[in-house]
């Protein structure tokens, strides 16, 4: 697959090589990974990255747009088919920029939103300080119930009557159980507000129909291609089709410029591939995969925030443990498996420290990891957690972690062979 970059380039041949085998050898649970079937692989590096092009089909702004059109409008035509969508437009370059896209779609500058905080589970670009778009628009922040760890609902509503926002986002990237779209959507009419999901995170559950989605009540659904969907490093947006013109307009020239035709190729393999049997069972099996894991980690003596999943993510609270979020990352990285710190709800700590971990298992269901697999994973990660200065003990993990993860090997063995 690297022919002639190991002939051109030996040095960045050597560190993809470096970069598969790393990948190959981790147990992955960062729940924002996934690993890609490989058409996705070979479409993203196809021959559609020469062409440029802006505009939609049948009006673009350079000539030689034929098959890209043809293509691009398969794209959609498969997507709106996959959602049960009115409307989508699948020119976004990540989840962020499909976001961005829907802001430039109906927000003018001092407009109010209403979005969960990213230290209780929700999104960067959801109105974040540490984002630009914090200082474009006025955001407020629907709390979570600091009891149940779920969203308060009621005082969403209370806080909507009040600040009359432009727009409600709901959606998140830490957040393990399901949404009230409905009443969401109700809250949203009720006070004059757009709707936004961001589903980022579980747009794989929803095209396999494994979790409700939000597309019957939002305004506009945006999300990544990655994460559960396991597709190109991309986005898109869903939209009523009394909104489509305008969120032409707000994606182009609104928010992006030329359109990226090699990932939009592997978007629309995965529109076909995610209707498929095969990719609903996974679907499923990660969902299962995901309450078993934070059962036993619940059963070793972490502190799963909410108290479970429904979907494909989890947090734990690692203070029972005596120790950060930073700390069990750098150290389960040191072992071959690989987490991410996390703020958990009302922190304490500093967000580049953190008292928790986010928990994820696309990555490892797709390499056929089952209950088995997730008990096991889980006495080794309450090990590397009570054992963290230990080094023999971390030793003889990252020796099981091995044993355990060559057993489900990511792609097959001769693929990436010149």
């Amino acid at each position: 697959m690297l022919k002639e970059t190991r002939r051109t380039d030996p040095e960045i041949a050597q560190l993809c090589d470096e970069e598969l085998y790393r990948q190959e050898h981790t147990i992955e649970m960062i729940a924002s990974e996934s690993s890609v079937p490989l058409p996705v692989m070979e479409l993203s590096g196809s021959v559609f990255t020469n062409k440029t092009l802006e505009g939609y089909p049948g009006s673009r702004f350079q000539a030689g747009y034929g098959v890209a059109d043809k293509m691009e409008t398969l794209a959609v035509e498969r997507a709106k088919e996959l959602f049960g969508a009115e409307a989508v437009n699948i020119q976004a370059y990540s989840g962020s920029t499909a976001n961005y896209s829907v802001f430039a779609t109906i927000l003018k500058p001092g407009d109010k939103v209403l979005s969960m905080r990213l230290d209780q589970g929700g999104h960067l670009t959801h109105g974040s300080p540490a984002n630009w778009v914090s200082g474009f628009y006025d955001f407020s922040f629907y709390p979570i119930n600091p009891e149940s760890e779920l969203i308060d609902y009621d005082a969403l509503e209370k806080m909507a009557n009040e600040v009359k926002p432009k727009l409600i986002i709901a959606g998140a990237s830490s957040y393990s159980r399901l949404m009230d779209y409905e009443r969401i959507s109700k809250i949203a009419k009720a006070v004059g507000a757009y709707f936004m999901v961001d589903m980022a995170h579980i747009s794989g559950l929803v095209a396999a129909k494994v979790i409700p989605s939000p597309v019957p009540y939002a305004d506009f659904v945006t999300s990544s291609t990655t994460k559960t969907l396991c597709s190109a490093r991309s986005g898109f947006v869903i939209c009523k089709k009394e909104h489509e013109k305008m969120l032409k307009k707000g994606t182009f020239p609104g928010a992006l410029g030329s359109i990226h035709l090699h990932t939009m190729a592997a978007k629309a393999w995965t529109f076909k591939y995610a209707a498929s049997e095969e990719f609903r069972n996974i679907m499923l099996k990660v969902v299962e995969n995901a309450r078993k894991l934070s059962s036993e980690l619940a059963a070793r003596g972490f502190r799963v925030i909410s108290g479970g999943t429904d979907n494909h993510l989890f947090v734990i609270d690692l203070t029972s443990k005596g120790i950060t979020g930073k700390q069990y990352q750098e150290v389960m990285d040191s072992v071959g498996m690989s987490i991410n710190k996390n703020m958990i709800p009302f922190d304490q700590q500093s967000p580049l420290v953190t008292s928790g971990a986010r928990v994820g298992v696309t990555a490892i269901t797709e390499r056929g990891m089952g209950d088995e697999e997730m008990v096991k994973i889980a006495d080794l990660m309450t090990r590397v957690a009570e054992n963290i200065d230990n080094q023999e003990v971390l030793d003889q993990v990252k020796k099981e972690v091995q044993e355990l993860i060559v057993k489900f090997p990511m792609y097959p063995a001769d693929y990436f062979k010149d």
